[in-house]
């Protein structure tokens, strides 16, 4: 029996090794293969043969615009993945939003498989954005990852993204490689650079990589660094099965959510059963597969150390939570440490254009927000608009992202109202109190602001901001913050030509035309990157606008006092473009509280009541233009003004 057992082992150990080299020397030959040879080539093998000890998992991380995603594609063509073309430009980025703006917006997994000294490795490979607002995505990508790559623009140095997304790797433990990209450029300043990179990170020079991943320089030497450097993932195929869902998104063609997982410990095949440690729900896989671009490609299972995908037989686009640990069912396991979520940050309303379709767009939202953790979504309503939704997001691009998306990939045609933070106040009286719950209410709907009478004080949302800019902008960029209600904590040259201002700056403040001002005064050199930091007490009040002495409600703003005059100015003006003269003179007022800080009028239509007078006295038509004015002034206090929807969606869009 034993001499059965060790026989068996020896054939199944031989066996494996005959597959790897099998496979090595498939593989060696599709390199250069369009994906569907590759494809091919997947199909008969199984995942089993790649242990842990073949598998690099890691992702890459850097400053919007330092070349994530082009060098995906050299990594996917040097593999064998995508076919060597001109054409290939940003084949990771699916989203039409991603390439009309140029810019990443969408996390994407991929994987990759390489020969490397007799051995085919499987490379998982998650492309990450790069701009503040979509931090989430490379939170999370870093949780299915065991390392990271660290890109860096020869020419642009160090950027205020590159030191948070650092910061993000080092606080999940992960080794990095620093990589120096567009070396090619004429302005590329590589020993700055170098220096840079060794003075803010402690990484050695000699370990630091330099590539042009336009040109493909050096991107094979980087590919075999990434097996030598970077270690694989530390996980058991033993163990009981744990998976961390790192993502999901819903597929229309198949009519269910696509679930993005990383195996850390066991395995998963077709047919089993999982459990949500979450929701506690039970569901039955379907299928498992991995990451090849342009699709996904069905496997016989998942291992530990492996990053691909499955399929279940969920009832609800709820059922999958980002975050949530999978495992078998009937048997209890710890779950997975999961990443941060930060909370929102802007605030704005969303209503359908026509109120007969609201539930294809509640159905819209929840599928588009099933993928994206920094979206916060309540339900709303309003007195024009009707249902709608009042949604969080992270900035003001990822609101106009998450915007363009509804409209692009589910064709909703949506209204959105002014974008505004979430603001607190403390009320008094024990009533009030025992009425709204709280004490301290956090609010961000003006239509839910409580009654002057009864607020003690108020407070605004504060962020620790960081500023990298050339050294000469640094004086003006004091000024803007200055005027912005910031406070400077601290400045320092991180070299002989760049400057750190760190400012403490309201998020109100920042969430509308910060960037651009910064770009534009510094060229487009200057970057900012911000993070939560609580409450102050500030002085906010409730602006609302009238017309002829009746409050619009869904035009009501809540804003700092010394930015509610500008504000109520650039309304009242845009509401007398959009409402159309009537017989009586109408009056339009921004106010808080009973004071009126911005004033328009639109001036009646005017009958000529003397036309039919020929020479005589002047009392007549004195007499007459006064019988029309008492006329006039009876018309109005009668007549109930009707703002024109349209006017008021138009003075609801954001310059």
């Amino acid at each position: 029996m034993q001499s059965f057992n060790f026989t068996s082992l020896f054939l199944n150990r031989t066996w494996r090794s005959l597959q790897r080299i099998y496979v090595s020397y498939r593989f060696q030959h599709v390199q250069n293969q369009p994906p569907l040879v590759v494809e091919r080539v997947l199909r008969s093998i199984k995942m089993d043969t790649f242990e842990t000890s073949l598998i690099r998992n890691f992702c890459i991380i850097a400053h919007v615009d330092h070349g994530k995603s082009t060098l995906a594609d050299r990594l996917l063509e040097l593999t064998g993945t995508i076919p060597k073309s001109k054409e290939n430009r940003q084949v990771l980025d699916k989203l039409d939003v991603e390439r009309e703006r140029g810019i990443t917006v969408k996390a994407a997994a991929v994987s990759m498989f390489y020969p490397y000294k007799n051995q085919t490795y499987l490379l998982n490979l998650i492309d990450t954005p790069g701009h503040v607002d979509f931090s989430t995505e490379v939170a999370r990508s870093l949780s299915a990852c065991q390392s990271a790559i660290l890109l860096v623009d020869a020419a642009q140095g160090i950027q205020a993204q590159t030191v948070a997304n650092f910061l993000l790797a080092c606080d999940s433990f992960m080794e990095v490689i620093a990589v120096i990209n567009k070396i090619d450029l004429k302005e590329a300043k590589i020993d700055r650079t170098i220096a840079q990179i060794e003075s803010e990170f402690g990484l050695l020079s000699k370990n630091i990589i330099q590539v042009s991943a336009k040109h493909g320089t050096n991107c094979e030497t980087l590919l075999e660094q990434i097996i030598e450097q970077l270690p694989p993932p530390n996980y058991s195929r033993t163990g009981l099965l744990r998976l961390f869902i790192f993502d999901s998104v819903f597929s229309s063609n198949i009519n269910t959510t696509i679930i993005n997982v990383a195996v850390t410990d066991g395995i998963v095949r077709s047919g089993d059963k999982v459990t949500s440690k979450l929701s506690g729900k039970n569901y039955t896989v379907l299928e498992t597969g991995i990451f090849m671009y342009p699709d996904r490609v069905k496997t016989d299972a998942l291992y530990a150390g492996h990053v691909g995908y499955i399929i279940c037989d969920t009832k609800h686009i709820q059922d999958t939570i980002v975050g949530d640990t999978f495992y078998h069912q009937g048997v209890n396991v710890e779950p997975l440490q999961t990443f941060k979520v930060p909370k929102a940050m802007v605030f704005a309303g969303f209503f359908p254009f026509d109120e007969a379709q609201y539930n294809s767009f509640e159905q819209s939202i929840e599928r588009l927000a099933l993928n994206d953790t920094g979206v916060r979504l309540v339900s709303t309503s309003n007195p024009a608009f009707g249902k709608g939704m009042r949604i969080g997001f992270l900035g003001l691009l990822h609101m106009e992202i998450f915007n363009q998306r509804l409209e692009s990939e589910f064709a909703q045609q949506v209204i959105t109202t002014f974008p505004g933070v979430a603001y607190q106040c403390r009320i008094i009286g024990k009533d009030n109190i025992k009425d709204y719950g709280s004490e301290i209410l956090t609010i961000s709907d003006p239509l839910k602001w409580p009654d002057t009478n009864i607020i003690r004080e108020t407070f605004e949302p504060i962020v620790d901001g960081q500023i990298l800019t050339p050294t000469q902008f640094s004086p003006i960029i004091k000024l803007i913050c200055d005027e912005r209600r910031g406070n400077l904590i601290e400045e320092y040259c991180i070299d002989e030509k760049r400057t750190l201002l760190k400012y403490k700056l309201p998020l109100a403040e920042i969430v509308y035309d910060f960037f651009d001002q910064l770009k534009q005064i510094t060229s487009g050199y200057g970057t900012f990157d911000y993070e939560d930091s609580g409450y102050e007490k500030s002085n906010i009040v409730k602006m609302r606008f009238c017309i002829n002495n009746e409050e619009i409600d869904e035009l009501s703003v809540l804003c700092h006092a010394k930015r509610a005059q500008t504000i109520g100015k650039e309304v009242v003006i845009k509401l007398k473009e959009n409402i159309e003269r009537q017989q009586y003179a109408i009056k339009i007022e921004a106010k808080v509280h009973s004071t009126v800080l911005a004033r328009q009028n639109i001036p009646p239509y005017k009958k000529d009541v003397g036309a039919k007078l020929y020479g005589g006295d002047k009392t007549r038509l004195m007499k007459l233009l006064k019988r029309q004015e008492e006329g006039k002034e009876r018309m109005r206090s009668i007549a109930n003004i009707q703002v024109p929807r349209d006017a008021i969606i138009s003075v609801l869009k954001r310059k």
